[in-house]
């Protein structure tokens, strides 16, 4: 067997391995989840009627706020799924299942192709759930075309794929797993002071910087773009940059963690 077709075939085993872990123990996912759907209605029913007419003048109500803030929750959401993937590679670096598999005839970079793929998936899963109840409590799209939907999907699938190459990082770097998910906070704080819930120019002076110059910020300006049929300037280059930048950065880091012998 050529070394692809190797790496093809373990991959896949490891994929479904993982893919069945979130179907046996569904409750780090599902509790990982509850926090954007629970931030959505609240500040859709709780605060919405009074952030839309503060961002959309008078007469606005809920519905307008949930447009605006939907791309931050769906950006937030990936996050919180990519904490459970650091969790899981911690677990399975210091559960001794890491050592067996140096020890077979396994593809090794099989084990981390197999927690990204899976990570991606579980992300766009969790996507697709909490579009769903803001479609149902309200949002629509009536201004994107069908090209910027596809772009939207691609935008999330290249923030879930940047995401999980340095949640993967965080894990192997976490001496457990409660380390791990600790570490990979950030990428559910970061959203959360970045444009998705008020714009920026509406920020205190002295934390506006803090809020553009980061990832969240050019990836929700542009998915709100996408979505709502509006100009997103050079926000959508720079999105693309960052997560090409994470992802190279992920992945170099993660790779060269893992391929260092146990001590």
């Amino acid at each position: 067997m050529s070394s692809l077709s190797l790496a093809v075939r373990d991959s896949s085993t490891m994929l479904r391995r993982n893919l069945l872990h979130v179907r046996r123990y569904p409750s780090l996912t599902l509790n990982l989840l509850l926090s954007p759907v629970v931030l959505l209605l609240l500040f859709v029913y709780i605060f919405g009627d009074v952030m839309g007419a503060g961002l959309q003048g008078a007469g606005a109500d809920h519905s307008q706020y949930l447009s605006y803030i939907l791309p931050g929750i769906l950006l937030l959401t990936i996050g919180g799924t990519t904490i459970g993937t650091a969790v899981s590679v911690a677990m399975d670096m210091t559960e001794g299942i890491i050592a067996r598999f140096r020890t077979m005839a396994v593809h090794r970079g099989s084990v981390l192709i197999g927690h990204v793929v899976g990570s991606v998936l579980q992300c766009l899963m969790s996507v697709l759930l909490v579009g769903a109840i803001a479609v149902a409590i309200g949002f629509r799209s009536s201004g994107a075309t069908a090209l910027e939907w596809i772009l939207a999907v691609g935008l999330l699938t290249l923030v879930s794929l940047a995401l999980t190459w340095i949640a993967v990082g965080m894990g192997l770097v976490s001496p457990n797993p409660e380390g791990a998910s600790n570490n990979a906070l950030p990428l559910m704080v970061l959203p959360l002071i970045s444009s998705a819930f008020v714009p920026v120019d509406a920020m205190p002076g002295w934390f506006q910087p803090i809020a553009q110059y980061q990832p969240f910020t050019p990836a929700i300006e542009t998915l709100r773009g996408l979505l709502l049929g509006t100009e997103i300037g050079n926000n959508g280059w720079l999105a693309v940059a960052w997560c090409v930048g994470l992802t190279v950065l992920g992945y170099a880091w993660s790779t060269s963690l893992f391929d260092r012998e146990p001590k």
